[in-house]
């Protein structure tokens, strides 16, 4: 599992709140860490660093980065493709990923017809699988890192 920091959490408050103190030095009007953390935290809406704190997790975990190359199965259809966004849902545990797939998919059951998809949005938990299903239980996506 790998973790991020661009997805808002406390670590990424505290890196910000470190280049904020390095920026401030380096102009000459140098700030305290404490002062930093509540100027960050007060920054993205926060009543002060103690709030923030105790609402925010210390890290986010997430199944794939932006950018990367990934594999998995589209509606039961093998893929590989580009992560070309994640976007954390308010329940801290799934992402709504769009991927690019390098090819497109044929998500049609049946020999008849070809209904391809090259660029799909899909919900994914912190392991990389949907939890929505389709009729005969395989999950809408499973994406790992390619």
């Amino acid at each position: 599992m790998t973790y991020s920091l661009d997805t808002l959490s406390i670590q990424t408050l505290k890196s910000e709140a470190k280049a904020l103190r390095e920026d401030r030095a380096l102009a000459g009007t140098p700030l305290g860490h404490g002062q930093a953390l509540e100027e960050i935290a007060r920054k993205h809406g926060y009543r002060d660093w103690n709030t923030a704190s105790a609402a925010l997790p210390e890290r986010i975990a997430i199944p794939v980065q932006v950018g990367q190359r990934v594999k998995g199965s589209y509606l039961g259809r093998p893929f590989a493709g580009l992560v070309l966004g994640m976007q954390l849902l308010a329940d801290m545990r799934h992402y709504e990923v769009t991927v690019k797939f390098d090819k497109p998919v044929n998500v049609s059951r049946f020999d008849s017809m070809v209904i391809e998809r090259q660029r799909v949005r899909a919900t994914v938990n912190l392991d990389g699988v949907s939890p929505a299903h389709t009729s005969d239980g395989e999950p809408h996506m499973r994406i790992r890192r390619g």
